[in-house]
């Protein structure tokens, strides 16, 4: 630092004789170290997971969520109701079409209820898995202006369609009472009480997927369509619409390398009473999650480092 006017008392030296009292002060002052709060820095370890500053952004995963519902509901008319007419439109269509016109067998179960049970768990996993896959390109205005943890976007989407599962539910708990009531040949028992382990893996199968969809996406944008179009492919590939036990048998084995089959197999197994249940497949689909989940967040935390100079 050179001032223009001259140095005034006490440096009757002048301009010198400040900077000799400075050089003096830096060499014989001791440096005192620095602590920060949070340090933001670039990740060097491959699996290097970073959950604990997931759960430093805590409050903002709950901010995200209100915004996703304050955002469904804007200006609707029939707001939550919307949570109980798709999945009932779509139910009552599938009985219509594949229940008395194709006559595709339940096991015996009401069509209404079978295939109320298989569309409400199939509707969280999609829906989920659609809007993550989009993460990076539907938020790139926001993670170019401010740092925070990126998996709390995917993870906010996932948890918002929690909330509309357990809605969904209630329409088909009421269903599911209508039916019992009425004598249906309904047989719930204690695998019912898997239900939380159900719900655990259909959100890990979703934000796995879509973690890893949304990093291909940012270079490849045909990707989204890929997946928009897949994702209706793939409930053909899933029991909702058919029990496992009417799949021939040349290709059960094809069905029940689907994670999502021992998923759906086993919620109406325990709720319904018909349906295939064997542990080694709910085991399979929890090692498929555990792995699908710990590789979709890698390749998530390595895109995110670069995907704003591609997306």
């Amino acid at each position: 630092y050179r001032p223009k006017n001259p140095i005034p008392a006490p440096f009757p030296g002048g301009q010198r004789h400040l900077e000799g009292w400075l050089n003096s002060y830096k060499k014989n002052t001791p440096l005192k170290e620095e602590h920060w709060d949070s340090v933001i820095s670039p990740q060097a370890r491959v699996f290097d997971l970073n959950l604990k500053e997931v759960w430093q952004y805590r409050d903002l995963l709950a901010l995200f969520v209100r915004r996703d519902y304050a955002h469904f509901y804007k200006q609707t008319v029939l707001g939550p109701i919307w949570f109980f007419l798709q999945p009932l439109l779509t139910t009552l269509i599938f009985t219509l079409v594949f229940g008395n016109m194709a006559g595709i067998p339940t096991d015996n179960i009401p069509p209404m209820l079978f295939y109320l049970a298989g569309i409400t768990n199939w509707n969280y996993f999609a829906d989920s898995l659609n809007k993550t896959s989009t993460t990076f390109r539907d938020n790139q205005h926001i993670f170019g202006k401010v740092y925070f943890s990126r998996l709390v976007m995917p993870m906010s989407t996932v948890i918002f369609n929690l909330i509309k599962y357990g809605i969904q539910l209630i329409l088909f708990l009421a269903v599911y009472l209508y039916f019992y009531f009425k004598g249906a040949p309904i047989s719930p028992n204690g695998y019912a009480l898997l239900f939380p382990v159900l719900i655990l893996l259909l959100a890990g199968l979703s934000l796995g997927f879509g973690l890893i969809v949304t990093s291909m996406t940012t270079k490849y944008r045909d990707m989204m369509f890929l997946v928009q179009f897949g994702v209706q492919l793939f409930m053909y590939a899933t029991p909702v619409i058919y029990p496992l036990s009417e799949v021939p048998e040349q290709y059960q084995l094809l069905c029940i390398l689907n994670p999502l089959t021992s998923i759906i197999e086993t919620f109406k197994f325990g709720f319904i009473g018909t349906g295939t249940f064997e542990w080694s497949y709910l085991a399979y689909s929890a090692g498929f999650t555990l792995i699908l989940l710990l590789v979709g967040i890698v390749v998530f935390n390595r895109t995110e480092r670069t995907f704003m100079d591609t997306v």
